[in-house]
């Protein structure tokens, strides 16, 4: 078991928690001191969560949407996928963006995105004249799929 310490910042943020003994991503929480944050149809805003975290060297924080508001209200977050690398001591923060057509509001305490930890290789690289071939070669966009 990994274990990633964090730090609260405002005495009200609520510890990330998994919503299920298999969840691949543990909840993370509005920390808006009791307000309540309107989203205008396309508009993004920072969420605070109130929290920072001591991710171990070897693995990032992957901040991803919760599938019930963003397929229910269109909130999620605006880079898609947040990256938090090992060495940020900062608050997490959410940049979430509303997609819908409606304003949307976010509580304080709810639940706005989805954290996993995950490890991930650091590369060097190499600048070469060529690579080598392969079945796929150059075909990008699609070339897998059906013809």
């Amino acid at each position: 078991m990994v274990k990633v310490k964090f730090k609260k910042l405002n005495s009200e943020a609520i510890v990330p928690s998994y919503g299920s003994k298999c969840a691949a991503g543990a909840d993370l929480y509005a920390c808006t001191e009791g307000e309540t944050v309107i989203f205008q149809p396309g508009e993004t805003k920072m969420i605070h969560t109130g929290i920072s975290l001591e991710i171990p060297d070897g693995y990032a924080g992957l901040i991803y949407a919760r599938s019930g508001i963003a397929t229910k209200r269109g909130l999620a977050p605006a880079n898609k996928v947040g990256v938090v690398d090992s060495d940020y001591r900062g608050e997490i923060m959410v940049s979430l963006h509303n997609h819908s057509n409606d304003v949307q509001e976010i509580s304080d305490k709810e639940r706005i995105a989805q954290l996993v930890i995950a490890p991930f290789l650091a590369v060097e690289f190499e600048e070469t004249e060529e690579l080598t071939d392969t079945e796929r070669g150059e075909g990008g966009f699609g070339s897998t799929g059906k013809k």
